[in-house]
């Protein structure tokens, strides 16, 4: 063996994956209903998050799961936090969970603002 320390493998291991397609479909509909409460267009909101303009429509329409990155950009540009969003995220999850469990949220399961 060489002296020289191995240069550790960057990436994902082969066959994992971290798309979710529930969760891809939950931000994008938090990302659409906080976009158009701020009464802009998807084109000015790729502007402002410096990302391309049919990537935002996908994260929209569920098909790309945006980094946590990408969210705090788009956040920025929405003129909120990346927190509130991934919280509306959470939320929106526990809603979803709950409608197809068929339930209701009990008061100490949700996440207080």
């Amino acid at each position: 063996m060489s002296g020289r320390p191995l240069k550790p493998k960057t990436g994902r291991p082969r066959g994992a994956g971290s798309f979710d397609p529930e969760v891809a479909q939950a931000v994008g509909e938090v990302i659409r209903k906080l976009r158009l409460a701020a009464g802009m267009s998807q084109e000015a909101l790729a502007d402002y998050s410096r990302v391309g303009r049919s990537y935002c429509g996908s994260v929209e329409r569920g098909e790309s799961q945006p980094t946590l990155f990408v969210i705090m950009k788009m956040a920025a540009a929405l003129n909120t936090e990346a927190h509130a969003v991934v919280r509306q995220v959470e939320h929106a999850l526990a809603r979803r969970r709950f409608s197809a469990a068929g339930t209701k949220p009990s008061s100490s399961s949700r996440a207080k603002d």
